[in-house]
């Protein structure tokens, strides 16, 4: 094995030199500035044409020459003289190193002295114009190349009692490196708000086998839109309503290569909390197109918490025969801070070969937004030193050659034993936080949750805990997956033991056909959505006497399955035996014991008696097969599985069926029908809205089981957690509970900012005002509502994901007023 390794370590070694020592057809050279200074982003290309290069962060490039002759080649840079350059290729490789001068930037006595501000005048002209150049671009084809540098910088040794190891090789002794590098080729056709991408290849570093996840869709950013998508909708410099979040200052103007005068506007924010760029945008005078940006956005603006700020240049060419200005050029750079790793990364784009009236097809544009063509991950050197048009850095090419050479060594079984043999080993944290035994070669894994972190209250079980052990067997070749799992729970009052088994397969990761079959006994709430969770449960009891949680006895067989039948469009099944129990309160242990307040009984619908039970004993068989249909759903089709995407445009719509037959007590049986429908979207510049709508009827169900009612998620401990488009502020658990009609509405609006950020001191708090209202109608209570208003995304620093808001209850004449506290990301 060793020697193996070695031998391949060498061809890895004596294929780097060899490639980066030879050229083949191609003018290169390094770019610098008058005082010998690299440049990087450098556009370099053929006079006439917007194909091309550019430089690397060394300054570097290779330009590709189909044939010999004599060839004129622009070299353009932001804030530089652009220069021309004849050369006559008589061979196959050709050196021409240039330097290049500062622009000579002006700024004109008529703008000094002017009474207006010269700068709003050339943006005002550039919104005019800004929908010309977004319909000239609605339809195009092009090829594209990325790449995407991931760097970090000092990174921890452990975080929370976990090794955090050398991800993937990429550190080195300074705890600093590469963690990704990946390269993409491809071929985008975009029509009005249609657009596709085929991968032509693909190379990720330290994986022959990965797939690169850097794409046109990711980092296809227009400021010809009004908004541009980047975690948020941030509001272009140049959007309909501009003027209204930014200040602008004419920074002076300058002539490029072809006579047009290009003006250097900088882009102020307003208020610099808004979803809004700085930096600079350069407006090309009289035709007021974009000829290039080079703007700055914080994480926090974008909603990308651990990222400190985004950085994005753009830089388009003059296309003689369309008479347009097109982007050619396009970096992503962005520096991170989260949990003690530190770092920095940049995706470099490039664009050419642009088509701008295509001949598409009916069959050309589908819901398949993204796909490979075959072995696009197996192209070799000869193939990338060829099409790659930016050079590789010597980090770069150092990178490619030990990670691609380590990953054989790394994949093997002797390596993969010995890391897991690390972190196989038992420590006091497992004791917290449970234990995991690795086979990484055989992908199989097996867990043991903590005894500990399980100890819950409940008046029902008392003190209790468990245990759950898991297997997994992954095959991620073949997108399968094998779970077994035994979950034990033991109340120490009711002196219960409730074991559950399952076993699950998943069959692939395209359509995902999943499987599974349980066994065993619970202690359910009677709403299995458990509105209030275990750990607030416990909480409540002990310290204020409140057991807000009922629970009832179920002893079950289930099969459930799943799967996408065509795309968008999922079902679930659900079948199995269940048989039912009443239980009683068996424990009144409190910490903080109050003299006029008890525990109630375990009844739901009556509290104060302790001898009747909720529910009869029976058995019934139950089914529910529900449909969920996301209308518009695009997708990512990679080699090794389909990655959906949601799309705000549409909402998702749920059907579902639910029967229970066969019951030891026929009057149990019933049927229901239920609906969902929910979707949330931007509302321009003025935030967010989401919605959740849920309606259902019962047929033959006058007398069924409590078990079998529509339960809704109540809330009486003043404490949201992420549900808020599920669950009410303060409606009683299962007062409302119903075997008839229903309707559930929740609607929220926030603002994002928008508001927030236009008042004075409460700006700097960088906080979200949030609107929401609740509706619950039956056929046997009138409308329970609840309206509301709060501030989210406060916090510390990057930790902004508290919320705090005032709520206000109505149901028959009587109103609840209070407070909600909650978490909400």
């Amino acid at each position: 094995m060793l020697r193996t390794n070695l031998f391949r370590l060498l061809y890895f070694f004596f294929c780097f030199l060899f490639f980066h020592h030879t050229s083949n057809g191609q003018i290169k050279g390094q770019v610098t500035d008058g005082e010998n200074n690299p440049l990087p982003f450098v556009s370099i290309y053929y006079e006439g044409s917007i194909n091309g290069t550019i430089s690397n962060d060394n300054g570097f490039y290779e330009l590709e020459v189909a044939s010999p002759g004599t060839y004129t080649i622009v070299f353009k840079y932001l804030g530089f003289t652009t220069k021309k350059k004849q050369i006559t290729v008589t061979g196959t490789a050709f050196t021409l190193n240039i330097s290049l001068e500062p622009e000579n930037i002006t700024l004109n006595e008529v703008a000094i002295t002017a009474k207006e501000n010269p700068a709003n005048r050339v943006i005002q002209n550039a919104i005019e114009s800004r929908k010309k150049y977004q319909k000239e671009l609605q339809n195009f084809t092009a090829s594209f190349y990325s790449k995407g540098l991931i760097k970090i910088k000092d990174a921890p040794e452990r975080i929370l009692g976990q090794d955090v190891g050398d991800l993937g090789g990429g550190l080195d002794s300074t705890r600093s490196g590469i963690v990704y590098l990946s390269e993409t080729i491809s071929d985008i056709s975009k029509r009005n708000n249609d657009f596709k991408e085929k991968i032509i290849a693909s190379k990720v570093s330290g994986d022959d086998n990965g797939f690169s996840f850097n794409t046109s869709t990711d980092v296809n950013f227009s400021f010809y839109e009004n908004t541009v998508e980047l975690g948020n909708q941030l509001i272009s410099p140049i959007a309909d309503n501009a003027f209204n979040y930014y200040r602008y200052r004419l920074l002076g103007t300058f002539y490029d290569d072809l006579g047009n005068l290009v003006n250097q506007i900088q882009v102020i924010p307003r208020r610099p909390k808004d979803r809004v760029f700085n930096g600079t945008i350069y407006i090309i005078e009289d035709n007021w197109a974009i000829y290039a940006v080079e703007l700055a956005v914080t994480g926090e603006q974008a909603k990308i918490i651990p990222v400190d700020t985004f950085f994005i240049k753009q830089s388009f060419n003059y296309l003689k025969s369309a008479d347009t200005w097109l982007k050619t050029l396009q970096s992503f750079d962005f520096k991170y801070n989260i949990f003690g790793f530190k770092g920095e990364g940049r995706f470099t784009a490039g664009y050419k070969n642009y088509e701008l009236q295509p001949n598409f097809t009916k069959k050309t544009f589908g819901n398949e937004v993204l796909s490979f063509v075959d072995n696009a991950n197996k192209k070799d050197s000869i193939f990338w030193n060829t099409v790659r048009p930016v050079p590789l850095t010597q980090e770069e090419r150092s990178d490619y050659v030990v990670k691609d050479s380590l990953q054989v060594i790394r994949e093997s079984q002797q390596y993969l034993d010995s890391v897991d043999a690390k972190g196989n080993k038992f420590g006091i944290g497992s004791l917290f936080f449970g234990y995991t035994h690795s086979n990484t070669f055989k992908e199989k894994y097996f867990t043991v949750s903590s005894l500990i972190s399980a100890l819950q209250f409940n008046t029902v079980q008392g003190w209790h805990t468990g245990l759950n052990f898991d297997y997994t067997k992954l095959n991620e070749e073949k997108g399968t997956r094998l779970n077994l799992g035994i979950d034990f729970d033991y109340g120490f009052s009711d002196r219960r033991f409730r074991p559950v088994g399952s076993v699950s397969y998943r069959f692939n990761t395209f359509s995902r056909p999943f499987l599974r079959l349980r066994v065993g006994n619970q202690a359910l709430q009677f709403n299995n959505e458990e509105p209030i969770k275990p750990l607030g449960n416990t909480f409540a009891s002990l310290f204020f006497e409140d057991n807000l949680a009922k629970f009832y006895d179920k002893t079950f067989a289930e099969v459930y399955y799943q799967q996408e039948i065509v795309n968008g469009i999922y079902t679930f099944l659900n079948v199995g035996f269940e048989k039912r129990q009443p239980l009683f309160n068996t424990a009144d242990y409190v910490l903080i014991d109050d003299e006029d307040d008890v525990y109630t009984s375990n009844n739901p619908l009556q509290p104060d008696n302790f001898v009747d039970p909720a529910i009869a004993t029976h058995e019934i068989i139950k089914l529910s097969l529900t449909t969920r249909i996301r209308f518009g759903q695009k997708y990512q089709n990679y080699p090794d599985g389909k990655f959906n995407l949601t799309n705000d445009s549409y909402p998702t719509l749920y059907l579902g069926y639910e029967t229970g037959f066969a019951s030891s007590n026929p009057s149990n049986n019933y049927s229901q029908f239920k609906a969902r429908l929910a979707q949330d979207f931007p509302v321009g510049d003025k935030g967010r809205f989401f919605y959740n709508l849920k309606a259902g009827t019962f047929i033959n169900a006058d007398n069924i089981s409590f078990v079998d009612f529509q339960h809704f998620n109540g809330n009486r401990t003043r404490v949201t957690r992420l549900n808020y488009l599920n669950s009410f502020f303060f409606l009683p658990y299962y007062d409302f509970s119903t075997n008839g009609q229903y309707f559930e509405g929740h609607a929220e609006h926030n603002f994002q900012g928008f508001i927030m950020n236009k008042i004075p001191l409460l700006k700097k708090l960088g906080s979200h005002l949030i609107i929401s209202g609740k509706v619950l109608s039956t056929e046997n209570t009138s409308a329970y509502t609840e309206f509301g208003v709060a501030l989210g995304n406060l916090g510390w620093k990057k930790f902004r994901f508290l919320r705090v808001g005032f709520v206000q209850g109505h149901f028959q004449g009587i109103t609840e007023r209070g407070v909600n506290f909650g978490i909400q990301f």
